[in-house]
């Protein structure tokens, strides 16, 4: 028997299938909405689940996550381990508030242990709704196709002007390196502009990606820099590790 949710996503279905496939997605929609509407500004780290806590890209994601809540902002990830991981963990290392969304996958992917706050999601759309809602800004680290996913999410509704003064950071020059060839290629076809990548950075530096979060984030929208409590308990609560 297939997955109840491939079912409804499997083209058109009766209308009572139809009818749940709506009322599970506004239930995700509002329970993230009533879960992430006081954690305050966010920084969303995105990245591979594949990196285990010695990798070297896990460690450069736990630096960055000590690093985002010192300028002030909630660290925000897509909860489940690797990248994720250890962004979180260094936002909790730092005193600061760690939050994810994560995702129901066949897989069972189980929220990683240094979350404050997460919410779960069934669909990847009411997911990356989420993780766009309470950004100011991307940090992307290396990953595969659902990294790729959202980071040509955020560049699409920047190029469509669906959000804009919107900072995003490829952290790990040489692994971006093909994919900045392709969107050079791209603005030379004339199918993006160069000012779609304006506030765009890539660097191996963490002081480099602070600085540029702190321009294009914090004082471009006036937010005021203090550290925020953790969450009280919303919809969920798991035993801090470490």
């Amino acid at each position: 028997m297939p997955e109840p949710d491939r079912v409804l996503l499997e083209g058109p279905q009766s209308r009572v299938r139809e009818l749940l496939l709506l009322l599970r997605a506004g239930r995700d929609l509002i329970r993230g909405f009533r879960a992430l509407h006081f954690v305050g500004p966010c920084v969303t780290v995105f990245g591979s689940a594949r990196f285990d806590q010695h990798h070297r890209y896990y460690a450069l994601a736990r630096e960055v996550g000590g690093a985002v809540v010192k300028l002030g902002f909630t660290v925000m990830t897509g909860g489940g381990p690797g990248v994720m991981e250890g962004a979180n963990r260094g936002a909790r290392e730092a005193g600061g508030r760690s939050v994810g969304c994560n995702i129901k996958l066949p897989m069972e992917q189980q929220p990683n242990p240094y979350l404050d706050l997460w919410v779960d999601c069934h669909y990847f759309f009411v997911r990356k709704v989420l993780l766009l809602k309470y950004s100011y800004a991307f940090v992307v680290l290396p990953g595969g196709l659902g990294t790729l996913d959202e980071l040509a999410e955020a560049l699409t509704l920047i190029q469509t002007q669906k959000i804009s003064q919107f900072p995003i950071v490829l952290m790990g020059r040489a692994y971006w390196e093909p994919f900045l060839a392709m969107l050079h290629a791209m603005v030379d076809a004339g199918t993006i502009s160069a000012s779609d990548l304006d506030l765009m950075l890539v660097t191996d530096s963490v002081p480099d990606a602070m600085a540029h979060l702190d321009k294009y984030a914090v004082e471009h929208f006036g937010l005021t820099r203090r550290k925020a409590p953790r969450p009280s308990r919303l919809l969920g609560e798991k035993p801090m590790a470490g």
